[in-house]
């Protein structure tokens, strides 16, 4: 299958979030490794042979950029998080309550002044995803900065000032996308869900229950955002994903994008925006009509990866002719809501439902902007 003809800079017309269900092969050697059965040296050698592989089924099924799957990765944020200087990962607390399920209590900390660590191993990551793209875009996904406050603990005495917190986790993202572009890095994804959770009410009153306003956070977060993108290359393009989780096909949080569609489309420095409109759970499109920037790029998330049914391609072209009432269709991309896979269980579908899932957004692509 070719590629869709679409502009030359991400997000492209047919885009993806990043990961994907691991493989089976994936999944016994990260069992065996944890068992202490294999080496991390044989580990590194199976991932790099499975995310080839997977890169090269990416391009036959049309996408322009391609991802690693984050198959080196337990977690869509902690790994990422867990290696920053001052940070790191613990055992403990009740994991992450979702709709119907609950996560392991895997968790991170801040223990020390936050810094980018220039030894982290995701650069390594990129490196090889880099070197099996060929002449498709190798794209990089991480957490927002904001995931650190948001899903982390600050242990006391470490920052006496949140405020000085801010500024160096800022800083470090300066750096971490200064490194990742001195290795070609031209495609990198913010993954937040802390944005998405000032959608819910829910969502709203449990910040509230920690002694979080919502508001000063999204202050807050909009500026950790604008601060971590400062003086980024020009070239480099940023797209930012709000998920309202995403986690064994369950969720976290429902609620359109009204209340922070101003913060989103007006105040965030980004290229582009994978949303989630897979579901009601969502609302409607009418938060678009907040877009202003005719060079900001909205990726509609409106094919699930939470279930394996394959949808009505004549459903998600009208869906998408109905987003274009607020912007115009040369803004508009398509993709799935959300990753496969943002832990490593993967959500419940098979790989081939997969595959299906990313072919149809290609067809459907090819079929609206040709």
């Amino acid at each position: 299958m070719g590629e869709v003809k679409a502009r030359e800079v991400p997000p492209f017309r047919a885009d993806q979030v990043g990961s994907l269900l691991r493989t089976e092969r994936i999944k016994a050697a990260r069992a065996e490794r944890a068992r202490g059965a294999i080496s991390p040296e044989a580990l590194r050698a199976v991932e790099d042979e499975e995310i080839a592989r997977l890169v090269a089924r990416e391009k036959e099924v049309g996408l322009q950029a391609v991802t690693d799957g984050e198959f080196r990765r337990a977690w869509w944020h902690f790994d990422f998080l867990e290696q920053l200087i001052g940070v790191e990962g613990y055992e403990g607390g009740t994991g992450i309550q979702f709709a119907q399920t609950t996560t392991n209590p895997h968790s991170v900390r801040v223990v020390g002044k936050v810094d980018f660590n220039p030894a982290h191993p995701m650069l390594d990551h990129f490196r090889y995803l880099q070197s099996v793209a060929g002449d498709h875009v190798a794209k990089m996904t991480i957490p927002s900065p904001n995931m650190l406050h948001f899903r982390g603990q600050i242990l006391p005495g470490v920052y006496p000032d949140e405020g000085e917190f801010f500024a160096d986790l800022a800083r470090a993202y300066q750096k971490a996308l200064r490194a990742f572009y001195d290795l070609g890095c031209r495609y990198l994804q913010l993954d937040d869900t802390a944005l998405a959770m000032l959608c819910s009410e829910e969502q709203r009153q449990q910040m509230r229950a920690k002694g979080w306003d919502p508001a000063e956070l999204e202050a807050q977060y909009t500026w950790t955002i604008q601060k971590a993108l400062e003086g980024r290359p020009a070239d480099l393009r940023v797209t930012m994903h709000i998920c309202r989780g995403n986690f064994r096909s369950t969720w976290l949080a429902s609620g359109g994008y009204e209340p922070i569609a101003r913060t989103l489309f007006q105040k965030l420095p980004v290229d582009g925006f994978f949303l989630e409109y897979d579901s009601e759970r969502a609302g409607g499109f009418e938060p678009l009509r907040h877009v202003e920037r005719k060079d900001l790029r909205i990726v509609l998330g409106l094919i699930t990866t939470k279930t394996g049914q394959l949808e009505d391609p004549d459903h998600i072209r009208r869906r998408i002719d109905e987003a274009s009432r607020y912007v115009p269709l040369e803004q508009l991309c398509l993709s799935p809501q959300c990753g496969f896979a943002s832990t490593e269980e993967g959500n419940l579908l098979t790989e081939d439902e997969q595959w299906a899932k990313l072919r149809l957004v290609v067809e459907i692509a090819r079929s609206v902007w040709g």
